[in-house]
């Protein structure tokens, strides 16, 4: 390969915020997880399942997820009482494997609050409007209209090497699909609730669900086009220490 290739590879791949509903053929994602298959893993244990939601199975559990969303929105808007409710009902709260929401450490803050201020910037969305930001929020329970969203379970027996192992997997995936012509997104989010996805699939015990992935053709919004950039190697690499 033409190192010039992957480096145009590697720096054109974004993650994508709106799909088309163009179906994937089967035999083109048969290829691209066949390809992030031999991505490296600790010990060879290829310690992840992935779930791969398509047609109706992709629908039902968009329709699950956003209605967990809107329930949980009401939470929200309905005081100390709503929160009492979902207390007890459970409606709406977060059934997932791993924690989503938690407080970002001082020194990445920024750069999080950077990434997500350009992207509602570019989309027109002020800071303190909470209905449209809620309203962007949603479109990850849809999967921002992609025709597959893939769900990535990992072995709670390797503990955070399963998890490093599926972010290798995660990133053979994405440019496969790129290679392809296809456009992704990588989704935290969509570990905030894993009974919908448990309920379509078999998925064994030992696994806990840690993200998922939007996958089809993008769109031309402007959403697309969205770049927060990247540090430079001063910023990542350590320097060495003096002697």
């Amino acid at each position: 390969m033409n190192p010039d290739d992957l480096s145009t590879l590697l720096r054109t791949r974004r993650s994508t915020r709106d799909f088309l509903p163009t179906p994937v053929p089967k035999e083109t994602l048969d290829a691209i997880l066949s390809d992030a298959l031999q991505s490296p893993s600790w010990s060879n244990t290829q310690p992840y399942r992935i779930a791969v939601a398509t047609g109706e199975t992709r629908d039902r559990i968009a329709a699950a997820l956003t209605g967990n969303f809107d329930a949980g929105m009401r939470v929200m808007e309905g005081g100390t009482l709503g929160k009492l409710k979902a207390f007890l009902t459970r409606e709406g709260m977060p059934d997932g494997d791993f924690k989503v929401h938690f407080e970002y450490p001082k020194d990445l803050l920024p750069a999080r609050r950077a990434t997500g201020f350009g992207l509602y910037k570019l989309l027109g969305i002020d800071r303190h409007d909470m209905a449209a930001r809620n309203a962007q929020m949603r479109k990850n329970f849809e999967f921002f209209g992609a025709p597959v969203a893939l769900f990535f379970f990992v072995h709670k027996g390797l503990r955070e090497y399963s998890v490093l192992d599926a972010g290798i997997l995660l990133q053979s995936i994405m440019l496969s699909a790129h290679a392809r012509g296809l456009a992704t997104c990588a989704q935290g989010a969509l570990a905030t609730w894993a009974s919908p996805v448990r309920a379509e699939f078999e998925v064994p015990a030992d696994y806990k669900l840690v993200c998922g992935m939007a996958m089809g053709f993008a769109s031309g919004e402007k959403v697309n086009a969205y770049d927060p950039g990247r540090v430079g190697m001063e910023k990542i690499v350590l320097a060495a220490r003096s002697p």
